[in-house]
């Protein structure tokens, strides 16, 4: 009989291997890391594990921009018992109306970056369309819980043992737990590579208290490769429900936990960036052989909320390739069924996952340069090596886009646009927002060239030569979808 063991979720702890720091270099500083006895980990965004001694070797040579310790991340699941191997029930399915469609066949990817999966336990020794994406372990007593959340996922249909949400999804596992325990810098690793790989849903179960620049950075990559990343919300509801990453970041679907009653669960984490919740209350799931002889063992948290959903939305990607991810990312929220408070909500966001919703759901618009929150995310050799296209450019100097914001998701959008010399610059939204023309060059001491009113704000370009301004455009509702002119005029 296994233990109980009680988990406390979205903690953050010491880093190990000692003294390991992660870091994201300043541009042109790769061959100075790997003197220093750097380990590159995410060559797109410049992060790299180094130790001690060689942080202050990139210090003092003026090539650090971030420079934290390397910290391991706790899993979003709380206790386990043992169960039969055979469930004769999984409750969730009729809750989220898995049983009312038959799900697709291998489509659109999904991720696990957790801990390792067994690959020798019955659900996963002769699954298809499994990909390791690096060496896995599960025989630390952590290690059980990337079995667990891709059981939840892509369980088998094999008569035996459980049924995944998605049992014939392609399902691939990233081990983010080198030293026995999820791994910050491992798990940046594995969002990034899934995200190399084109796009397709990343599953992270785990979280902590602290934002971490680098972790963000990694999912914003994820996003604009084309990926849809879920997340965990928490399990945090009775302790005053702390604020957690990833699952706070915007652009991230975040998913709470519900119970059998269609309510949301005593544990789970209220925030206002719940986009929806899942069942998350004696789930069943496939446990590493090495860890409980009968393979099988009953959990509850927004660990196994989330796999739901992420499971779900690769059904419906599958069977909806036209989507885009910030298309999906909507779809999957609007179509909720509203479980609290009518509307939106800080409990249960939107509502209750319900498939054949999300599969007969009207297509959302797209929303156009996501993420585009910050200069780093929009300008070329920034964040991003591409960067986004300006709006208007010299020669091309009119263009209109329809976009939308959301306060906890998508709070700013920021774009480029050309103001020529001498010549003035006009903005116009429709929709309920407030619009800012911002220098390209920022300092401490930077004040608006223009705020707009009813709007629509100008900018004259007084000097001798054109330069391109930053449009900033900010929500006043916490959600609304808006449409953008520009056009320039001698007055």
């Amino acid at each position: 009989m296994r233990h109980l063991i009680l988990v406390t979720a979205v903690v953050l702890a010491t880093a190990a291997p000692a003294r390991a720091e992660l870091v994201q270099l300043e541009p042109g500083s790769d061959a100075l890391a790997q003197r220093a006895g750097g380990t590159e980990l995410v060559p797109e965004l410049r992060i790299w594990r180094v130790d001690g001694a060689g942080v202050e070797l990139l210090r003092r040579a003026g090539a650090l921009r971030i420079a934290q310790s390397e910290r391991l991340v706790r899993k979003t699941s709380l206790a386990a018992t043992a169960t039969d191997p055979l469930v004769p029930t999984e409750w969730w399915r009729a809750a989220i109306g898995a049983d009312q469609a038959d799900s697709p066949g291998p489509g659109k990817p999904i991720t696990v970056v957790d801990s390792g999966l067994d690959i020798t336990h019955p659900e996963f020794a002769a699954r298809p369309n499994t990909f390791l994406m690096n060496r896995q372990t599960t025989t630390e007593d952590e290690e059980d819980h990337g079995t667990e959340v891709a059981s939840v996922i892509g369980a088998q249909n094999n008569g035996f043992g459980i049924v995944g949400v998605y049992p014939d999804a392609v399902l691939r596992a990233w081990d983010a737990s080198p030293f026995g325990i999820l791994n910050e810098g491992a798990a940046i690793q594995g969002i990034a590579e899934a995200a190399r790989q084109g796009p397709g849903v990343i599953n992270l179960s785990f979280g902590g208290e602290d934002a971490d620049p680098l972790l963000e950075d990694a999912v914003m990559f994820a996003c604009r490769s084309g990926s849809l990343v879920v997340a965990a919300a928490g399990n945090e509801g009775l302790e005053g429900s702390p604020k957690g990453y990833p699952a706070a970041y915007p652009h991230v679907l975040t998913v709470g936990a519900s119970n059998e009653s269609g309510r949301v669960a005593s544990f789970s984490t209220l925030a206002p960036t719940v986009d929806l919740v899942a069942p998350g209350v004696r789930i069943a799931v496939a446990e590493p052989l090495a860890q409980e002889p009968s393979g099988y063992v009953e959990v509850p948290g927004t660990s196994f909320s989330a796999p739901l959903v992420s499971g779900a939305a690769a059904w419906v990607w599958t069977v909806r390739p036209e989507l885009d991810n910030t298309q999906l990312f909507e779809l999957m929220r609007r179509s909720a069924v509203d479980i609290g408070a009518r509307g939106f909500d800080a409990a249960s966001g939107y509502g209750l996952l319900n498939i054949p919703n999300a599969l007969a759901y009207p297509t959302p618009r797209k929303d156009p340069q996501e993420p585009n929150e910050h200069p780093a995310e929009i300008e070329p050799h920034g964040l991003f090596v591409a960067g986004n296209e300006p709006l208007t450019r010299p020669g091309h100097l009119s263009a209109s886009l329809r976009a939308h914001l959301d306060r906890s998701e998508d709070p700013v959008d920021l774009y480029r646009a050309w103001a020529p010399a001498r010549e003035v610059l006009h903005v116009r939204v429709a929709g309920s927002t407030r619009i800012r023309l911002l220098p390209r060059v920022q300092r401490a001491n930077s004040r608006p060239l223009a705020v707009g009113k009813h709007g629509a704000v100008a900018y004259r370009n007084s000097g001798k030569r054109g330069a391109f301004v930053y449009v900033e455009v900010r929500p006043v509702t916490r959600t609304v979808e808006y449409t953008l002119r520009i056009t320039v005029a001698r007055r």
